[in-house]
């Protein structure tokens, strides 16, 4: 049977061999280096903010990431909600913050719904949560795991910025005005449900995740019926 292991292992060389072409082609093929200094800028604020709080929040910083977390069942309904409020609240408060600095009012920048922004949004945050989740489940220590979550902002926001301003952030978004339900919103949040959970399905043990157990135990269970059946039973002593 084709189990839980051999797809992790397949998965795992198809995500290795993907994300590095998809990084090589993004960094290559660009013609400004405006993306790739956000993206150090962001892991780099990720980092040393999770090393400062992790211990109390999680170190989430980020909507979508929240909702991946809490699809995961590694965030109750309640702490989601009020995460994704604090959250959005302090967007919107570095927007007025910044426009108090420089004395001026953005202009919004979002633009309207395109499918190529959907589609770059979701897989740069998808790379995000994939590295996210595999430190939460991992029981990481805070330094590792507020390390992998910057690693994997700056890499997601560098596959993204070929179609979009590379954002992977619903709070981000409403700071900066770009805040489009169909793409600098809806991205991020598909893109963090797809890679918190294909983590927790393929690559998380069994006893960190719902649904790894539940796998384990399909592609598991029916091996150890098969090979019941195969082993002769003991002959009883007379």
């Amino acid at each position: 049977m084709f189990g839980r292991q051999k797809a992790a292992a397949l998965v795992a060389e198809f995500l290795g061999a993907g994300i590095l072409t998809l990084l090589v082609l993004s960094v290559q093929r660009s013609t400004i280096g405006v993306p790739f200094f956000v993206a150090i800028a962001a892991g780099l604020a990720i980092t040393l903010m999770g090393l400062a709080v992790a211990g109390m929040s999680g170190a989430h910083f980020n909507p979508a990431i929240t909702i991946g977390m809490w699809t995961a069942r590694k965030v109750t309904t309640l702490r989601a909600v009020v995460y994704v409020a604090a959250q959005m609240l302090g967007g919107w408060a570095a927007y007025y913050l910044y426009t108090y600095f420089v004395n001026n009012p953005l202009q919004p920048v979002g633009g309207h719904f395109t499918g190529r922004i959907l589609v770059a949004e979701a897989v740069g945050t998808g790379i995000f949560a994939f590295a996210f989740a595999a430190a939460t489940f991992q029981n990481y220590s805070r330094a590792t795991k507020v390390t992998f979550a910057g690693l994997g902002l700056t890499i997601g926001i560098i596959a993204a910025s070929s179609a979009s301003i590379g954002l992977l952030n619903p709070a981000v978004a409403l700071g900066i005005r770009a805040f489009v339900w169909g793409t600098y919103v809806l991205g991020p949040v598909v893109g963090a449900i797809i890679g918190v959970n294909l983590y927790a399905l393929l690559f998380a043990e069994a006893g960190t995740s719902p649904w790894a157990a539940a796998l384990e135990s399909v592609s598991g269970g029916s091996t150890a019926t098969a090979s019941a059946k195969k082993k002769p039973g003991k002959k009883s002593k007379k």
